[in-house]
C-alpha cells in the first residue's frame, strides 16, 4: 500500500497516528479469564512497566502481541511475537521503517491504521501479553480508547514510555523487557549492535561539534499544515540535543506539547539548514511535499539538505545505530544557509 498522509490531524492522536467498538461479550466471556493470566506453566512471571503497573502471568509469556515497533525491538533480542498491530505495510514500495527486521509474512496483523485493532482476532490468538509504547503515559499506542477495556481483559499489558525523556531510557527498558522474556541481551550480536550504536553516538557528537551552527528542524505535514516538532517531547530529538545537535525548538500548539502547527503560508517561520522529514506510512511524503510551493522555496529544500526522520524507530541499539549514522552524515554534508 502506498503511503497516505493524514488529512485532519487536529488532535495529538490524529497527527501522530492518523486514521468502533466491537460486540465481543460472548467471546470475552469465553476467553478472558484464562488468557488474562497467561497460558504458560512453570512459575510466575512479572514485569513492571513505565506506568508503574505490574504485568503478571503464571509463566513466562509465549504468545506476545505488540505494536509493530515494539515487536521489532524485541525481535532484535531474539524475542518472537505472535502478532502485531500498527503500520507495517510497505511505504512507496520499500519495507516499512517501523517494522525493522521482522518477517512480516510470519506475523498476524491486527490492523494497520489508528483504530483498526481487531479485537476478535486478538482474542482468538489466546494472547498472554500485550506490549506497546506510550506517547506519553498512560495510554498504550494504537490501542483504541473505545475498546481498551475489552483488550486489557484478555491479557496483561506493558507500556514503555516514548516521550518527554531521552532515547537512552526506552532503549534500556526494551533491553530489560527482552531479558525478562528470555531474550539474548549479552550475546555477540547484541554486543556488536551496542558497539555500533556507541560508535555512532561518538561520531554524531563530534560532527555536531565540528558543524556547530547547523540548525536542524524535524517536521511532518498534511494538506493543511506543516508541523514542527517540539524537541523535548521526542526521545530521539531530546537525545540528539544532548549530543550537541542544534534542533529548532517548535512552540507547543496544544496541551500535549508535541508540535507547533504552521499553515503552509508560514512554513518559513524558522530558519533551518537541514530538515528531517517524518518517514512513517501516514506522513506526507517528499513527493507530496514537493507540490507545496512554500515548501519548495525553503532554503534547506532548495539546497537538497533534507533527511528522513525515523520518528518511530524501534527502541533497540540495532535499530538506532543506523539512525545516528544517517543524521551524522546529513549534518556533516550540510552547509550553513543563512
Amino acid at each position: 500500500m502506498a503511503s497516505t498522509a493524514p488529512t485532519t490531524p487536529l488532535s495529538r492522536r490524529g497527527l501522530l497516528a492518523a486514521g468502533g467498538a466491537l460486540g465481543l461479550t460472548a467471546l470475552l466471556a469465553a476467553c478472558g479469564s484464562d488468557s488474562a493470566n497467561g497460558g504458560s506453566a512453570g512459575g510466575s512471571w512479572s514485569f513492571t512497566d513505565d506506568r508503574g503497573k505490574k504485568a503478571e502471568t503464571d509463566g513466562r509469556p509465549e504468545k506476545i502481541v505488540a505494536f509493530v515497533s515494539s515487536a521489532a525491538a524485541l525481535h532484535d533480542y531474539g524475542v518472537t511475537c505472535t502478532a502485531i498491530f500498527g503500520p507495517s505495510e510497505p511505504v512507496d514500495g520499500k519495507p516499512n521503517p517501523q517494522a525493522g527486521d521482522l518477517d512480516l509474512a510470519e506475523l498476524e496483523s491486527l490492523g494497520e491504521a489508528w483504530g483498526e485493532f481487531n479485537v476478535e482476532k486478538y482474542a482468538s490468538l489466546g494472547p498472554e501479553l500485550l506490549v506497546s509504547n506510550m506517547f506519553p503515559p498512560p495510554d498504550l499506542w494504537f490501542v483504541p480508547q473505545e475498546s481498551r477495556k475489552k483488550i486489557f481483559a484478555l491479557a496483561p499489558a506493558i507500556g514503555i514510555k516514548g516521550a518527554h525523556t531521552s532515547l537512552l531510557d526506552p532503549l534500556k527498558r526494551y533491553e530489560e523487557l527482552a531479558k525478562a522474556l528470555g531474550g539474548d541481551t549479552t550475546g555477540a550480536r547484541v554486543k556488536a549492535d551496542k558497539k555500533r550504536f556507541q560508535d555512532a553516538e561518538d561520531r554524531l557528537r563530534s560532527v555536531a561539534k565540528a558543524k556547530r551552527g547547523i540548525k536542524v528542524l524535524a517536521m511532518t505535514g498534511d494538506q493543511d499544515n506543516m508541523y514542527v516538532a517540539v524537541p523535548g517531547s521526542y526521545t530521539d530529538l531530546h537525545y540528539f540535543r544532548d549530543l550537541g545537535v542544534d534542533v529548532v525548538e517548535g512552540e507547543k500548539s496544544d496541551e500535549f506539547g508535541f508540535w507547533e502547527f504552521l499553515s503552509w503560508e508560514n512554513t518559513d517561520k524558522y530558519h533551518a539548514d537541514l530538515i528531517m522529514i517524518d518517514n512513517r506510512t501516514q506522513a506526507m511524503t517528499p513527493a507530496a511535499l514537493a507540490k507545496k510551493p512554500t515548501w519548495t522555496r525553503l532554503p534547506a529544500v532548495e539546497a537538497g539538505q533534507t533527511t528522513p526522520w525515523s520518528m518511530e524507530e524501534r527502541y533497540s541499539y540495532r535499530g538506532f545505530a543506523p539512525v545516528l549514522e544517517r543524521l551524522a552524515d546529513a549534518i556533516e554534508n550540510a552547509d550553513r544557509l543563512g
